[in-house]
């Protein structure tokens, strides 16, 4: 009896691990992404293990500033599945921000990750908003060598209120924690939403939601 109680405990024990974790666990050594591969799967397919080569696990460039001449005065180099084969499958990723003075990594979210981020240079106002319904705003300032947290799916931004550049380091708890900038899913979506939903949502009038959508 106290057997299969153990066996009832361990299976539930491995069924919550499963349904908390962002990527699917790691059942071998690596798996290199097969680009060559037509195969549709959760993730990507494996190549062969012999064919696999140092270059898979390899970036180069992150000590690069990416360019902030844009709207937003910010810049991400994301170092993920994308541009490092090896990390499918591994649950980790990275990503360099650079941010001009004034500059703003907008509000967004990550959908499949966790993200710890530290400050390399400059000084960043940072924070997150909980989930309905209490929408609580946790903020801080950080300056060089701090870190701060923004959990997973959680609203969150970054902001260089100085006069000189600041530069970030991210890590996020997925392979592909993939990005959803809140302004640019609701004004600039394909096609767009209309206009009487958003202006009931944002409880504006249709010439304003135009003039916004104008700008994505």
């Amino acid at each position: 009896m106290a057997f299969r109680a153990f066996l009832l405990a361990a299976a539930l024990a491995l069924t919550c691990f499963h349904a908390t974790a962002s990527d699917p666990s790691l059942l071998q050594d690596f798996c290199v992404v097969d680009k060559m591969s037509k195969a549709r799967v959760n993730g990507f397919p494996c190549k062969e293990a012999k064919d696999v080569v140092a270059e898979d696990f390899f970036f180069s460039s992150l000590h690069l500033a990416g360019n902030t001449t844009n709207k937003q005065g910010s810049a991400v180099t994301p170092v993920n599945v994308a541009q490092i084969a090896g990390l499918n499958t591994m649950g980790i990723s990275l990503a360099r921000i650079d941010y001009a003075p004034y500059g703003l990594n907008p509000p967004h979210i990550h959908p499949r990750g966790t993200e710890i981020l530290t400050v390399l240079e400059g000084s960043l106002y940072v924070g997150f908003v909980t989930s309905n319904p209490d929408n609580k705003l946790f903020t801080k300032v950080l300056n060089k060598g701090d870190v701060f947290v923004f959990p997973e799916g959680l609203i969150h931004f970054q902001f260089n209120y100085g006069t000189k550049n600041a530069v970030a380091l991210a890590g996020l708890s997925s392979q592909n924690p993939g990005v959803i900038t809140v302004a640019n899913a609701v004004f600039g979506s394909t096609p767009s939403i209309t206009d009487d939903i958003l202006a009931k949502a944002f409880q504006v009038d249709k010439v304003t939601v135009d003039r916004i959508q104008a700008q994505f």
